[in-house]
């Protein structure tokens, strides 16, 4: 009975259940709970002490746990039912029955009996449970008898998994065995395909619903891909199907060799580490990995940094290579269960593919999946481990484990002479730009360690994260899915989300100048130093090796040194002026080089995680690819602008079925520039607001409008009002006090002194306002700061643990003189909180500079906020004013960051 804890050292340390047994005896209900909430405090403190001083022995805390949590439970039970127990069974299922227990598990518990539940024994589980839960413990339970249990486990995988690893806690020693001996005869006997087949399909559900790589940055430790979950279905089936009593035994069945299961314990090992450190830092069961928990548990498990790479970075870089491990053994372990299990020809409770492709270079079928015909293949042509996948990604193949196992001890085969040979690289070529699948191709040669053999640069950002809010991914994972995303593009499934890219790759000179420079855009990364400039050396040296020619070498060599550029401009700059297009087009030169640049952006932003890409970032790009495609076509003519502009006034005018002297009135009354900031519905929306504003309340008192905006992801708000002083710094205030983040603000003076603002703003969870009340809400509060006689406050952000408060990002303020004709530039880059955007207005205000176009985007917790300036006089800020206005900047940026 006590056996799972017989690991536990100095068990009476934790909880003495003799003296507890004895207090409890003489003790009334009220102390009763005193005497075990007490203990279990007890119990807590002693565990927490030995895992601090030994952080890397998580598994001895997750025993230690189970075996406090389970005396708990049996001297509640015993204190309810004194010296006459019933019949029955207490059974600890899943982590509770194994015994082992994270610090703040559930406790899973079925209560058993023999015949259907009495009265009595209903009474007696029902004090039990309340007592439990006055110690604030969560517990999962159920009351069964012996029939009622089987005929749910015969209909459900859980109940039946959960009940693979009972153990009986306390109570009839009969009843449980009686029921465990049922169990394996009626349900577990010849059912073994079915509950294969049921666990990994539950496997591959839990992966696509955690993101569906085991390289997400923020990782669930328990259900995430690679995680604790996954080893744990590795056990569950051998102990299903051989009736293994403990994981080492899967060795002696054959499932796995002793080094594997070496591999085996030291994931489990570091990942119970991980899950314990987690659930202590956040005081509750927490599974996923936050950012706001990485640094403490990288310093509470004694990770340093080391020159270009950071603690947490080094500690997640350990935890990615677990997650990995654990993958090799997934594939290892099914290879070895097909082998026992299925029938000659197929596959054991996995689908069979029937596929006969005719030249196999040596490479051999073994049920369908693409082998080596001896241990010794790779040896005898190492380059044949590029080909292995090659031909998968030839013949659209999966690879047998057994030849993913070969290929992960050979891949230290890959040396220099094989990178220099030709035929190895034109092979790597071929799987890179494979359009069916180069994605799942390319993880499996990254995941058996040839990838970053063959590719020595790629090798280095393998399992590499990146410590921000931005990037969901490892550099090594967000490349993979950006060539992934590239293949689907031209082959023409995203045509609907991508029409743009789609029709331009059709117009490419090479399309394996592209799918290199995606896979090398971020390559450098982690040097130290500028990835984009780093990267460009490794292009100029890796793309003649891989065969491509001078012109190919030198257009990657841009791509990567300039891959930021798109974005970096559109989402930075003013499109509506002249002066950004120029700066632009002078940079990137070619039509060639816009197109392949464009659609390189696309897949890079797409890569970085869900919900980055938008369909503001769409227009944006679109506008800034649109203007210059035009001036590279048209050269310095420059008869598209106000064509475009005369375009979207006459489309204006018919959409809005106005008299054309009213029409004509209001296209004069706004200038050029709003004519190309504006998307042709929000000129639309603006009109019919301009015009009801001045019909019902007159040109005086402020118009505000919130309209949601799905398509764009944010909710517009729109400002008609007198132009004024401190204008912009109001409206961003009073949005600021509602709980807004403004992600985009576009500021336009009539030529008879009113201003007309749209601005984009999101909820906290980077939402449009859909509910009307909210979006009243913030109407109100931009009508009472804009109604205050004195200036709005701006109240302090809020303080407390949040991803944010894990997060530095140094202030820092680059003034632009030449980056627009009319106006000086400002960009600041800031920690991203509350209301920072309204603290820069009003720093902007108190220097007495006029705002005409404001700029926000957010990099995860980095934002980027850039001001088009002028002073009271229409003029370039003189570098005195712009010194001031720098201080001031920063002194705001500063009052942002947390405490």
């Amino acid at each position: 009975m006590n056996a799972p804890f017989d690991p536990v050292e100095d068990r009476r340390a934790i909880v003495d259940p003799r003296t507890l047994g004895d207090a409890l005896s003489r003790a009334g209900s009220a102390a009763a709970t005193g005497i075990l909430a007490d203990a279990l405090a007890r119990g807590r403190e002693e565990i927490a002490r030995r895992f601090a001083r030994d952080p890397h022995r998580g598994r001895a805390t997750a025993r230690s746990t189970a075996y406090l949590h389970v005396q708990i439970v049996r001297l509640a039970y015993e204190y309810v039912t004194g010296d006459q127990p019933p019949e029955l069974a207490i059974v600890g299922l899943g982590g509770t029955g194994r015994g082992e227990m994270a610090p703040y598990s559930d406790l899973d518990l079925m209560f058993l009996t023999k015949a259907r539940p009495s009265k009595a024994v209903e009474r007696i589980v029902e004090q039990t449970l309340y007592l439990l839960w006055d110690l604030q413990l969560k517990v999962g339970h159920s009351l069964r008898s012996t029939d009622e249990f089987l005929k749910l486990a015969r209909d459900d995988m859980t109940v039946r998994t959960a009940f693979l690893e009972a153990r009986l806690l306390w109570g009839s020693e009969d009843v449980f065995e009686a029921a465990l001996t049922r169990f394996r005869a009626k349900i577990v006997a010849g059912s073994a395909a079915d509950f294969v087949a049921a666990k990994l399909a539950e496997r591959d559900e839990r992966h696509v619903r955690m993101g569906d790589t085991r390289y997400v940055v923020e990782p669930n430790v328990k259900d995430g891909k690679g995680g604790l979950r996954d080893l744990q279905t590795l056990y569950w089936i051998g102990k299903y199907v051989y009736d293994v009593r403990e994981p080492k035994e899967l060795v002696s069945v054959g499932l796995l060799t002793a080094e594997e299961f070496a591999s085996f314990e030291r994931a489990e090992r570091f990942f119970w580490a991980v899950r314990c450190h987690l659930h202590l830092e956040a005081g509750r069961a927490e599974e996923r990995l936050g950012f706001e928990y990485q640094k403490a548990i990288a310093k509470c498990m004694h990770y340093a940094d080391r020159p270009g790479k950071s603690a947490v970075e080094r500690f997640m870089h350990f935890y990615f290579i677990n997650a990995k491990t654990v993958g090799d053994l997934t594939g290892v372990f099914l290879a070895q269960l097909d082998e026992k299990m299925g029938r000659k020809g197929s596959r054991f409770a996995l689908p069979t593919i029937r596929r006969r492709p005719k030249a196999l270079a040596g490479f051999v079928l073994d049920r369908g999946r693409l082998s080596i015909p001896s241990d010794d293949f790779f040896a005898a042509d190492p380059v044949r481990l590029i080909e292995l996948f090659a031909l998968a990604a030839r013949e659209r193949l999966e690879i047998h484990p057994t030849a993913m196992r070969a290929a992960t001890r050979d891949a230290r085969l890959i040396r220099e002479r094989v990178r220099k040979d030709p035929r190895a690289n034109a092979l790597f070529l071929e799987v890179l730009t494979n359009v069916n699948a180069p994605d799942t191709v390319l993880r499996w040669m990254n995941e058996s360690g040839v990838f970053g053999r063959f590719i020595p640069d790629f090798g280095r950002v393998v399992a590499q994260m990146q410590f921000d809010m931005y990037h969901h991914y490892t550099v090594d994972e967000h490349a993979i899915r950006a060539i992934g995303l590239l293949a689907t593009i031209e082959r023409g499934e995203l045509k609907d989300d991508h029409p743009l890219s789609t029709a331009l790759f059709k117009q490419i000179g090479s399309r394996r100048t592209l799918y290199v420079a995606v896979l090398l855009h971020d390559i450098a990364k982690g040097r130290g130093g500028d990835h984009s400039v780093l990267g460009e050396k490794v292009a100029l040296a890796l793309c003649p090796r891989l065969g491509l020619d001078e012109a190919e070498t030198e257009a990657v060599a841009w791509l990567v040194r300039y891959h930021l550029l798109l974005s970096s401009t559109a989402f930075k700059r003013d499109l509506a002026d002249p002066k950004t297009i120029e700066d632009f087009v002078a940079m990137v030169q070619s039509p060639e080089r816009l197109r392949l640049l464009l659609i390189l952006t696309v897949v890079d932003i797409r890569a970085v995680g869900p919900g980055v890409w938008n369909e503001w970032k769409r227009m944006l790009l679109r506008t800034l690819f649109d203007a210059a495609e035009e001036k590279l076509r048209l050269g310095h003519k420059q008869r598209g602008r106000s064509e475009i502009v005369a375009q979207r006034q006459d489309g204006l005018a018919q959409a809005l079925d106005w008299k054309k002297t009213a029409a004509r009135a209001h296209v004069r009354r706004l200038p050029d520039s709003y004519w190309l900031a504006e998307p042709p519905e929000v000129q639309l929306s603006n009109a019919r607001q301009v015009a009801q504003a001045q019909a019902q309340i007159g040109a005086a008192a402020p118009s505000i409008v919130a309209e949601d905006e799905p398509d764009r992801g944010a909710t517009r708000i729109s400002v008609f009002a007198p132009d004024r002083e401190g204008l912009f710094f109001r409206i961003c205030a009073g949005l600021a006090s509602a709980g807004a983040s403004i992600i985009d603000a576009r500021i336009h003076t009539t030529r008879d002194g009113m201003a007309l603002d749209n601005l984009l703003v999101q909820d906290a969870r980077e939402r449009p306002y859909s509910d009307t009340r909210l979006r009243n809400r913030l109407v109100r509060s931009v009508e009472t700061a804009l109604a205050a006689e004195t200036l709005p406050d701006v109240s302090a952000p809020r303080r407390g643990r949040d991803k944010l408060a894990a997060f530095h990002v140094a202030p820092s303020v680059a003034i632009a003189e030449r980056a627009s004709s009319r106006t000086t530039v400002v960009e600041v880059n800031a920690l991203d909180r509350p209301g920072l955007l309204a603290r820069l207005a009003r720093a902007i205000h108190g220097q007495s500079l006029e705002v005409h176009s404001a700029h926000v985007a957010t990099y995860g917790e980095r934002a980027v906020d850039v001001f088009y300036l002028s002073t009271a006089k229409g003029r370039k800020l003189s570098d005195r004013q712009a010194d001031d206005l720098r201080a001031a900047l920063m002194d705001a940026a500063r009052e942002a960051e947390p405490a």
